[in-house]
């Protein structure tokens, strides 16, 4: 295996797993709330993207805090609601 097909395919280690979840639920949470609200207050104007990427900015570190901070809520009240297998 050459070493540009081993950077390629190196992954992070599984104990990261609750982490690069959060960052990817809320960078695209945040993506979409940004243009949504963005649109709905202001309307889509030829500054619609540059507002919305502006909210952006301090919408996706403060989405990531919260659903780490969220996150033993959420799953205590997962593991309540969902049956396990038995």
């Amino acid at each position: 295996m050459s070493s540009l097909t081993a950077a390629i395919t190196r992954k992070l280690p599984a104990s990261t797993t609750p982490v690069v979840f959060a960052f990817y639920m809320s960078a695209i949470m945040a993506v979409l709330m940004c243009l949504i609200i963005t649109g709905a207050n202001q309307g889509v104007s030829a500054h619609y993207l540059e507002d919305a990427f502006n909210a952006y900015k301090i919408a996706m570190p403060s989405a990531f805090i919260c659903v780490m901070a969220v996150r033993p809520l959420v799953g205590y009240l997962v593991q309540k609601t969902v049956q396990t297998k038995a």
